[in-house]
């Protein structure tokens, strides 16, 4: 990638402050540790996506101690003690501060004003708007607060684990994330959750894994825009990005463990296809997942 432009102020790094995590019980319809539940948790640690105590009621944490401060590296998605600069962070700031180019521009056209999220780096666990919050719960975005979490070293397994290394990979999980906050000031968020709260599971699944094929829709979209504004994607980039999609793709992570009336984000395929499809149109409107 290439990433000239300024870094986003929006990124405040708690990283080594500590913080709690530590699953509990979840609350409504739980999951258990072990056997299929297992595999079900698994699914909700690997995937990248909006707080699940906001969209699917949340679980309880407890007190637990952080691990050291890591760095990402971005050229090869290693996870690392830092080492004076933090190119990690600059390397995120970077890519916030394209998404917000990108979705200031949009809203702009929409007669709307961008509220621009913060995204905040941590070590380990920390606090949100949606309660504690622990790396291996992945990338997330709290609408709560209007923020997106990511632990950097987490990301980093998360990417060699799932095989979707490399820079475009990683600022696809962000531009992901900075998706699901578009849909909260543009209201997907909040209708959806008013729609699962009178829905039967398996409907619910199904708003929510549409809720994540239209958050890999706006960030090839983003990628679309970012490029044609500042030439920003090289040679491999799409590639990269195509793979990090179809990567976390329900079935993927789960090797076909998990039906897919279970499906909570979608399958490779479905993830491929709406990310590809922001990123060849770039265009907001044909990322209309809830209709097609």
């Amino acid at each position: 990638m290439r990433l000239d432009g300024p870094e986003s102020h929006n990124v405040e790094d708690r990283r080594g402050r500590g913080g709690f995590g530590g699953f509990g019980g979840r609350r409504g319809g739980g999951i258990a540790v072990g056997g299929v539940g297992g595999v079900v948790l698994l699914v909700v640690a690997l995937l990248l996506g909006v707080d699940p105590s906001v969209l699917l009621n949340g679980g309880d944490m407890a007190p637990q101690p952080a691990p050291q401060e890591r760095r990402f590296d971005q050229g090869q998605g290693q996870a690392r003690a830092p080492q004076g600069d933090d190119a990690g962070r600059r390397f995120i700031a970077q890519v916030l501060g394209e998404t917000e180019q990108v979705w200031n521009q949009q809203f702009r056209q929409l007669g709307q004003r961008y509220e621009e999220p913060v995204l905040v780096l941590f070590s380990g666990a920390t606090h949100s708007g949606c309660g504690a919050a622990q790396a291996q719960t992945g990338p997330f975005y709290c609408p709560n607060d209007q923020r997106v979490y990511i632990d950097l070293e987490f990301m980093a397994q998360l990417q060699r684990q799932l095989g979707a290394t490399g820079d475009f990979a990683a600022a696809y999980i962000v531009a992901h994330e900075v998706g699901h906050h578009v849909q909260n000031l543009l209201g997907v968020l909040p209708r959806v959750q008013q729609l699962q709260a009178r829905a039967s599971g398996t409907e619910s699944n199904e708003m929510q894994v549409r809720v994540e094929l239209q958050a890999d829709c706006l960030a090839g979209m983003w990628a679309n825009q970012a490029h044609r504004a500042r030439n920003i994607l090289e040679q491999g980039d799409i590639e990269e990005g195509l793979n990090a999609a179809a990567a976390v793709g329900d079935d993927r992570v789960t090797g076909g463990r998990v039906r897919p009336e279970s499906f909570t984000h979608g399958s490779a395929q479905q993830r491929a296809h709406w990310f590809r499809r922001g990123l060849e149109r770039g265009d907001i409107r044909v990322c209309d997942t809830f209709q097609g």
